[in-house]
């Protein structure tokens, strides 16, 4: 460590040339560099130097360091260090991250809430820290926020809290920020009065909302969102608020074209929803007026609650199982969608997927990303899938044992045809053994 920090010494000495002095002996080295480095004035370091090595500190420690000397001090509040900050909330015996600390938040409040630009609030599973971050929420009226995000790092605490005082927090930062363009408030009470509050003081900015799981959220209330703010480009939420209407205004000619709408399809209460079905004009009025947009949809279904989807021609980019899928289901994807670029099946069953994956190769013809877990495939089929794709598959994820030996090929055989389909050198992935 002594060596590190002289060598750090001596290239702050040879960028300094009044610093410079001839070699000597070993001893007479070693002194200059701790006479040098005594003659160092770190507090005489430029602003914008002082700043950017403040933006790599945590708080804390940035905190201390602005205790150094009145430069340092005065580096710590200018208003570049606080446009971009994140709150961490916490029950120390239940959480793993370090909290911030209640004084510095207040102080910040107090003289930075009017330079926060970029501001999210990691929370852990407690309540207390849910709450702990709409009381600051709250207290945000002089600030002008343009990305607002609400994370929660294991369960989603904030739906513990009152959902009144969630909204009333949350109305607070949507009043007085006027400019705010990205909000994600994913797992959280947010309703469709608080979106109308949103909309009417920042339809102007929005580009971004993420809000999946908000089930206090109905279908109106994300239309009056996608009616007024003309300029949203990427939409995330869950399918049971995904309708006809919305995307006909998303198609609308004053709406900026889409880039991207991720779409989750859960089922809270297993064999007691009947899922809608969106109809194919309103799929193909998106796609003509946003041609670029990615449709990314993620499935936590069973496979008995599949039986709307894929039956029309749909328009999905990427598809992500993270249950059980049906060869059925797997099959219909193949005829009807077209636009397929990634498709990743985390569990089958143990009925092969041949003819479905050849089929998905031949029609997906954008398909670039596959992977594979918990279901089978024979080699020879599993060839022919790669063959079929060649070079456009980029990324190709597969476990060892979905790979199921036939007459043609074995496990050990099949990475040395893959290779060759795709110009690289590939290898199933192996489950790790602790």
């Amino acid at each position: 460590m002594k060596r590190n920090n002289l060598s750090v010494v001596n290239k702050i000495v040879q960028c300094s040339p009044a610093l410079k002095q001839p070699k000597r002996g070993l001893c007479s080295s070693l002194h200059q560099t701790h006479m040098c480095a005594a003659a160092v004035d770190w507090g005489g370091l430029p602003h914008h130097v002082v700043l950017q090595i403040f933006q790599y500190l945590p708080l804390i420690d940035r905190a201390r360091a602005s205790s150094v000397c009145r430069r340092w001090n005065e580096v710590f509040h200018i208003p570049d260090l606080w446009r971009k900050f994140e709150f961490e909330l916490n029950q120390s015996a239940t959480s793993y991250f370090k909290s911030t600390h209640p004084d510095l938040i207040q102080q910040i409040i107090k003289k930075h809430a009017a330079h926060l630009q970029y501001v999210s609030f990691k929370v852990d599973s407690s309540t207390e820290s849910a709450e702990a971050a709409c009381d600051i929420l709250s207290q945000l009226v002089n600030c002008s926020i343009q990305t607002l995000g609400l994370i929660s790092t294991a369960k989603p605490s904030f739906m513990n809290v009152s959902k009144t005082h969630f909204v009333s927090a949350l109305t607070v930062v949507f009043v007085n920020s006027k400019s705010l363009s990205s909000i994600k408030i994913e797992d959280t009470p947010v309703d469709d009065p608080s979106l109308k509050i949103l909309v009417a003081n920042n339809s102007d900015t929005l580009k971004l909302l993420k809000m999946s799981s908000c089930p206090h959220v109905s279908s109106d209330g994300i239309l009056c969102v996608a009616d007024h703010c003309q300029g949203l480009r990427e939409l995330a939420l869950n399918y049971y608020i995904l309708s006809d209407e919305l995307l006909l205004a998303l198609s609308r000619e004053t709406h900026v074209n889409l880039e991207h709408l991720r779409i989750d399809v859960v089922s809270e209460n297993p064999g007691h929803i009947e899922f809608h079905s969106i109809k194919k004009h309103s799929w193909d009025a998106l796609i003509k007026h946003s041609p670029g947009v990615n449709i990314v949809m993620y499935f936590f279904l069973y496979e008995e609650e599949f039986d709307t989807f894929f039956k029309e021609e749909t328009p999905v980019t990427h598809l992500y199982f993270g249950r059980s899928v049906s060869k059925a289901i797997l099959g219909r994807i193949g005829l009807n969608c077209p636009r397929l670029i990634e498709l990743v099946v985390c569990a089958n069953g143990l009925q092969p997927l041949d003819k479905e994956l050849t089929c998905i190769a031949e029609h997906c013809k954008n398909l670039s990303a596959l992977g594979l877990s918990e279901c089978e495939v024979s080699c020879s089929a599993f060839v022919e899938f790669v063959r079929l794709c060649g070079r456009r598959l980029t990324q190709l994820s597969v476990m060892e044992e979905v790979l199921v030996p036939d007459g043609k090929y074995s496990p050990d055989e099949v990475h040395t045809e893959v290779s060759k389909y795709l110009g690289r050198v590939w290898s199933p992935d192996v489950m790790p053994v602790w």
